[in-house]
Formats: structure tokens, C-alpha cells, sequence
């Protein structure tokens, strides 16, 4: 990460659990103008681009002050969502999108456990560290509390349905996936389940739902998986990133 994109000193919490402090958004996007949780857009832009093009209706959850879309936007994919739950953040990332000219982009106001959409609205829903926060505070990531079950799959569901037939979800995090797959392959989903790694020293995890394409195989491929090992550089070990995976899926 570009040290110039590094938060500042009194930007990142003392501990993980202040992220599921709405308060703590607002603070923080009336301070900070970008930051990018789990590397920039050239880090994964080669995964992104297999599954999005031109055509597709594109929804962003929790865009905060990230600079995705700006990205996805320059790639040629024009029709684009982004919702964020802080409006400081909505306000912010609108003015912004404006004077660079990016008019097209929607920013709106929403909650991810609650996404205001019609069914089957979007191609591709993509998540870049948003369903992470819902795990601070999960207990045993083993046996995740009920309040933290209930909200993942609040917001999967919701994905889930506003994504159009065969549409694809993808989701970018720390999550490994033995602590994902219970999730992501509950009953109520159609969607089949792969992942990709990216990064230097630490893989991040780009995970690809397609809907209406589970199959019988799905679990199997999962389990036959293995998980990349973790090798932190130095100035991982110092990032607010890192800060925020010890208290993710119990590492």
C-alpha cells in the first residue's frame, strides 16, 4: 500500500470492535478522504475484469471512501451502485465522483442487511471488506455467535436476491474458507462457490458465488481446497489491516 494512502494516527481504533461503531464511520470519513482495506484495485483488477464487463449492472456494498468504482468506472463498467451506511461517507464519495465527472455512478444511503433493490436487479454485487465487520466480535469462529449468523446471512440473503439469474457475487476479505463456507453454502443459496487468492505475502481471499449454479460438486471442490499458508510482511504486520484480521476468524 502507498504510504500516502496509510490512515492516520487518529483514524484507525484502538481495538477491532470499534467498526461496529456507525458513529466511528462517520468520525472517521469526516477526517479521512481514502483508504483502500485489502490492497488497491491493480491488485486484483486481472480477477475482476474474468467476471465484469461493460454490460453488467454492478452493485458495491460499503464503499466508504474507496476508490473501486472510480476504477471500475475507468475500465468501462459505466452502470454502478455504491451504498454506504454512513452518510457522511454517501456525501463525501458524491461530491467526489462529480468533480472528477463520474456522473453516472449512483452513491446512495443504505444498510447491507437491509438492501433497498427490486429482485434480480444487478449482475455482479461486490464486497470488498464490508462483511468482514459483521465478524468482529463473533465469539469462536468456530461456532460464531447468533447475532453475528443472523447479520451474515441477513446481508447474503439480500445479495442474493438482488442479484439477477446467473448473476455473480464477489467478495474480497480475510475470511478463509473453512469459516466462510458454512455461509456461503447454506440451503437457501443457488449459488456455486470457488475462490481465488491475491496479494504479496498474505493471500486475501476473492471469492466467486454464481447463482443458479450449485451443483452436487460444489462442497466437494471446497473440501478437496487447500488454504494458502500466511507469510506477513513487515508493513503488514503495521497496517490497520492487520489490526483488524486478529480480530477476524480467529486469527
Amino acid at each position: 500500500m502507498d504510504p500516502s494512502e496509510a490512515p492516520k494516527c487518529d483514524v484507525a481504533p484502538a481495538t477491532a470492535s470499534a467498526y461496529l461503531d456507525p458513529n466511528y464511520w462517520d468520525r472517521r470519513f469526516n477526517q479521512e478522504e481514502h483508504y483502500e482495506w485489502f490492497k488497491e484495485y491493480s491488485y486484483f483488477r486481472h480477477l475482476i475484469l474474468e467476471y465484469v464487463n461493460p454490460k453488467s449492472a454492478v452493485l458495491e456494498v460499503g464503499c466508504g471512501n474507496s476508490q473501486l468504482c472510480e476504477e471500475l468506472y475507468k475500465d468501462g463498467i459505466t452502470d454502478l451502485t455504491c451504498i454506504d451506511l454512513s452518510s457522511v461517507a454517501v456525501e463525501k464519495m458524491q461530491q467526489r465522483l462529480l468533480t472528477k465527472g463520474y456522473k453516472e455512478i449512483k452513491v446512495l444511503e443504505a444498510d447491507m442487511l437491509q438492501l433497498p433493490f427490486e429482485d434480480e436487479k444487478f449482475d455482479v454485487v461486490i464486497e470488498k471488506g464490508t462483511m468482514d465487520v459483521l465478524f468482529v466480535d463473533s465469539g469462536d469462529p468456530w461456532n460464531p455467535e447468533p447475532v453475528t449468523v443472523s447479520n451474515v446471512m441477513a446481508m447474503l440473503e439480500g445479495v442474493h436476491r438482488v442479484l439477477k439469474p446467473n448473476g455473480i457475487f464477489i467478495s474480497i476479505t480475510f475470511g478463509q474458507p473453512h469459516f466462510r463456507r458454512p455461509f456461503f453454502n447454506a440451503p437457501t443459496f443457488t449459488w456455486s462457490v470457488e475462490w481465488k487468492t491475491f496479494g504479496d505475502g498474505f493471500h486475501y481471499f476473492f471469492y466467486i458465488l454464481k447463482k443458479g449454479e450449485r451443483s452436487s460438486n460444489n462442497i466437494e471442490y471446497i473440501e478437496k481446497t487447500s488454504t494458502p499458508t500466511f507469510s506477513l510482511y513487515h508493513e503488514e504486520l503495521e497496517s490497520e489491516d492487520y489490526l483488524f484480521r486478529t480480530n477476524l476468524d480467529g486469527m
